[in-house]
């Protein structure tokens, strides 16, 4: 059976903007062709047995032929093969959709269109430079900057575009610049007319660089692709409008170093704030080497009167666990849950369970306050956590005369990434590493091992969750430069955000 190919528009780099259809398509793909200007964080969207072919770079780097790339995707179809064509902005606005439409039209593959948003208004969307505005122009003029106005035969009238009083918005412009700007003032455009060159827009490393045709080239220098030009009395309303680079943390960069699956709400919260986040995870989460011990501890339930979770990793495994052991919430009934905080407490009340408390302080010690009032002689408490992970609480609660029973419902192992990647990724030096456990940071010492990491990231900040990891940061000889007041992912990116408010960046 034929397959069929999607030319989905990936946006213009910030992930968000990234629409429903296109992500529906790219969780059935079974391959996916995509470029540099597509960003790479969209690929998590797909399954991790589909095919990831890598077609186009920037820079003096080769890159694959459109010929090629038109043959890859006919080649994958006639396998029968559920094709996506991830490409950055919107296949049909100067993305050479089209040619890769009549490539499939002419080999009889079936094909969609999922559009995307566009760089040409998203870019200065980000910029704060409306591309039409009432009060300035009613209409915009995408152009294409590859075609060089000092050639014989190009195919732009640029008398028209001179004379034009639409805004005028340049895709890949960066080389041809100066000549651009040297034509529309030839024919006829005002030198003082105001320009913007964006690169990156939408993510958080975008620069604008703001000018007139007259000096917008002595003030870029040699700007590097993508950018993109716009021209237009527009662009002076980008001194009021300007919001995305006045968000508290635009153009950071924070390392995550949480385990990949788990770092997703720190992350949105990080890059809604303007953060640039850089994923190490020290940290991988698998399956205990046997459900045993905690599967007859499940079966057993009636003999403990004190459930306590001390991670969310732990609460998810434990109810998991307590439906394949063919139980259900119901036979929590008669236990007091504890929850070491609101994330672990958000695992129960998915299934309905309300815990009946969560310290005050999020951490081990907070748990043995709460408890400090109970008759807990005699009781039995069932404890599923990680494999390895502090004695405090069971040690604690033995000495007052408890039976504890702690069991694994997870571990953590340390990722493997080579020197090479973990180079890449620590350069530039970020600003900022976070910490959101004791785990974390031993494993980042682990992972990153022989790597001189300690010299690289002298004046990058390291930011921790709370005093326990803090504890163990200085252990490990480093210095922490920030602390959240309160233990939870909300805490650390407010404790961030007071951080560079402080320091005037």
């Amino acid at each position: 059976m034929a397959g069929k190919v999607y030319l989905v528009g990936a946006g213009p780099g910030d992930p968000g903007l990234f629409t429903l259809k296109g992500k529906a398509v790219l969780e059935r793909a079974d391959c996916v062709i995509y470029d540099i200007l597509a960003n790479d964080r969209l690929l998590n969207f797909a399954r991790p047995d589909c095919e990831r072919i890598f077609v186009k770079t920037l820079g003096p780097r080769p890159t694959v032929r459109q010929e090629e790339v038109n043959r890859l995707m006919i080649a994958r179809a006639c396998e029968g093969r559920v094709v996506v064509r991830l490409k950055g902005g919107d296949p049909f606005i100067f993305g050479r959709g089209g040619e890769e439409a009549e490539g499939l039209v002419k080999a009889g593959i079936q094909f969609e269109v999922i559009p995307g948003i566009s760089s040409g208004y998203a870019a200065p969307a980000y910029a704060g430079i409306p591309v039409t505005h009432r009060k300035f122009v009613s209409g915009v003029s995408f152009i294409t900057g590859h075609e060089d106005p000092a050639e014989e035969g190009s195919g732009l009238d640029w008398a028209n575009l001179a004379a034009s009083r639409n805004t005028l918005v340049f895709f890949m412009s960066s080389k041809n610049l100066s000549d651009i700007a040297r034509a529309l003032i030839q024919h006829g455009r005002k030198p003082e007319t105001p320009v913007a060159v964006i690169r990156w827009g939408t993510k958080a490393e975008q620069t604008v660089i703001c000018g007139t045709l007259a000096d917008i080239v002595s003030r870029t220098g040699t700007v590097q692709p993508p950018s993109i030009t716009i021209v237009g009395e527009v662009v002076n309303l980008r001194r009021q409008l300007n919001w995305f680079e006045r968000l508290p943390l635009f153009g950071k960069r924070i390392v995550i170093t949480r385990a990949r699956e788990q770092a997703g709400a720190l992350r949105d919260a990080l890059e809604e704030l303007g953060a640039r986040v850089i994923e190490i995870p020290t940290i991988e989460i698998r399956d205990p080497d046997s459900w045993e011990p905690l599967d007859q501890a499940i079966g057993r339930l009636e003999t403990f009167q004190y459930l306590l979770v001390t991670s969310a990793n732990g609460a998810r495994n434990f109810l998991r666990r307590l439906s394949a052991c063919g139980r259900d919430v119901r036979d929590l009934k008669g236990l007091t849950i504890g929850a070491i905080g609101p994330a672990t407490a958000a695992e129960f009340a998915r299934t309905g369970v309300k815990v009946d408390f969560i310290p005050n302080a999020y951490r081990a010690e907070g748990l043995l306050e709460v408890l400090d009032g109970h008759k807990l002689k005699g009781k039995a408490f069932l404890i599923p956590r990680a494999r390895v992970a502090r004695d405090l609480v069971p040690r604690v609660l033995s000495e007052r005369g408890a039976r504890v029973e702690v069991v694994a419902a997870y571990e953590t192992v340390v990722p493997k990434l080579g020197a090479e990647e973990i180079e890449e990724l620590l350069s530039p030096p970020p600003d900022v590493i976070t910490f959101t456990s004791s785990s974390t940071a031993t494993h980042f010492s682990k992972l990153l091992g022989d790597f001189p990491w300690r010299q690289k990231l002298a004046g990058t900040a390291i930011a921790s969750i709370g005093p326990i990891t803090s504890a163990t940061l200085r252990k490990l000889g480093l210095s922490v430069t920030v602390e959240a007041s309160e233990s939870t992912m909300t805490g650390l990116v407010r404790a961030l955000t007071e951080y560079f408010q402080q320091r005037g960046q």
